[in-house]
């Protein structure tokens, strides 16, 4: 017998669950579907919230061929195949057949790139579906000839819809006398997920002392599940929002919410090298040049975590954490390199100025390259004024130094070296 979740899926828009903004009356994607006019677009959003169930309903209103391809169990060659058949099946004024492509973003760049010449000629129209951000995982060029469409985790009313829809239609348990007291439990535990949210309700039916006469509260869920399920998905978007908020929590200077956030991911059973890897980021944007050891202590980290993994290493990450978060911050570099990049995109490629270009060859030596450089170890302080920056950029400031004390320090440096210069 198939799962409850699966005999639950809705055929027809009328019968579609959820995602108002894009299916309801007047919606973008319901005017595209009565239309016909299909354009290629992603699906966006958390699992369990109908992104492949909108893609076989479109496949169901529209006289068109459709061909499905997992991300999962395809490679180049699969893909390949399919749009020689679309192409083949192509006739005339004929609408275009439509692909759809599950956890799209498991697609490697080479699969990806094999999408891009059907779907800019039309061979194809495509519809994605991923569970990852597309900025992040969608190549550039095929992500500029979709839309995307943002799904939204289902809310309270869309979930007691769908279970009362479940115990009114479905074929077995229509049949059975189900009485739900309270829904708190069976709600939260589903975390906006409708097939998470009928696999309970399936599992707390089928596990019923009595199999015809059922009683549904908020004890009864949780010692069916024995468990408090976490609400994060290492491979969804959950991933990406918990890790911007811990990150968010050591840069605002807040050691308790960012260990929060740090415990949520362990719990979870995130890769600690993930979690190492963006505390060596953080130390270097956000605390920078206020604590230049918070990148040395990140760093160690991350070798530590190499060597020793979970679970000692939430010790580690604990310990660097709370570090980072403490840590005065200053965020001077980052905004220097980006001001330095900005630069060079509007000036272009400017010559480096012969006193500062390397003379390997004689012929160099005789166009004076470097025939003017002074050593600056020759000179009081290791220090003597000369110019660094190319003839268009000179006295052009990129970094600024920050208030925090070790950067003031810095400050004072260089005006006692450079003076009126670099004020």
């Amino acid at each position: 017998m198939q799962p409850l979740a699966e005999r639950m899926r809705p055929h027809t828009l009328d019968e579609y669950i959820g995602q108002k903004h894009l299916v309801g009356k007047d919606a973008i994607l319901r005017k595209m579907i009565e239309s016909g006019n299909i354009s290629s677009f992603i699906l966006w959003g958390p699992p369990g919230v109908g992104k492949t169930t909108l893609a076989r309903i479109i496949a169901n209103q529209l006289d068109r061929p459709f061909y499905t391809l997992s991300a999962v169990t395809s490679g180049v060659k699969d893909v390949r195949e399919v749009i020689d058949k679309a192409g083949k099946q192509r006739f005339f004024s004929a609408a275009n057949p439509i692909l759809f492509i599950d956890e799209i973003h498991r697609f490697s760049k080479a699969q990806q790139d094999s999408l891009l010449g059907a779907v800019e000629n039309g061979t194809v129209t495509l519809i994605g579906a991923t569970t990852e951000n597309p900025s992040f995982e969608v190549i550039t060029p095929l992500l500029s000839r979709c839309q995307v469409y943002v799904l939204k985790p289902l809310e309270k009313a869309d979930l007691m819809e769908l279970i009362r829809r479940a115990l009114a239609h479905d074929s077995e348990l229509k049949n059975k006398h189900i009485e739900i007291k309270e829904y708190d439990a069976i709600l939260r535990y589903s975390g906006g997920d409708a097939r998470k949210l009928l696999n309970i309700l399936e599992l707390v039916c089928n596990a019923s002392a009595t199999a015809d006469d059922i009683v549904i509260d908020n004890q009864t869920v949780t010692e069916r599940l024995q468990q408090n399920p976490v609400a994060y998905d290492k491979d969804g978007e959950m991933h990406y929002d918990i890790i911007s908020a811990f990150i968010k929590s050591i840069r605002g200077s807040d050691p308790d919410a960012a260990i929060y956030w740090l415990a949520r991911m362990v719990a979870a059973g995130e890769d600690p090298k993930f979690i190492a890897r963006r505390l060596v980021i953080s130390a270097a944007e956000d605390i920078g040049l206020a604590n230049p050891n918070a990148l040395l202590l990140a760093n160690a980290c991350f070798d530590a975590l190499t060597k020793i993994g979970w679970p000692e290493g939430r010790i580690i990450l604990a310990e660097t954490t709370v570090y980072l978060a403490t840590s005065q911050k200053s965020n001077s570099a980052y905004l220097s390199i980006d001001k330095a990049l900005a630069s060079v995109r509007e000036t272009g490629n400017l010559p480096v100025p012969l006193h500062l270009r390397n003379a390997p060859t004689q012929l160099m030596k005789d166009l004076n390259y470097g025939a003017e450089y002074k050593y600056a170890h020759d000179f009081p302080n290791h220090f003597v004024k000369q110019q660094f920056m190319p003839d268009e950029l000179k006295n052009t400031r990129f970094w600024y130094p920050q208030g925090n004390p070790a950067e003031r320090k810095l400050d004072e440096w260089m005006k006692f070296l450079w003076g009126e210069e670099k004020k």
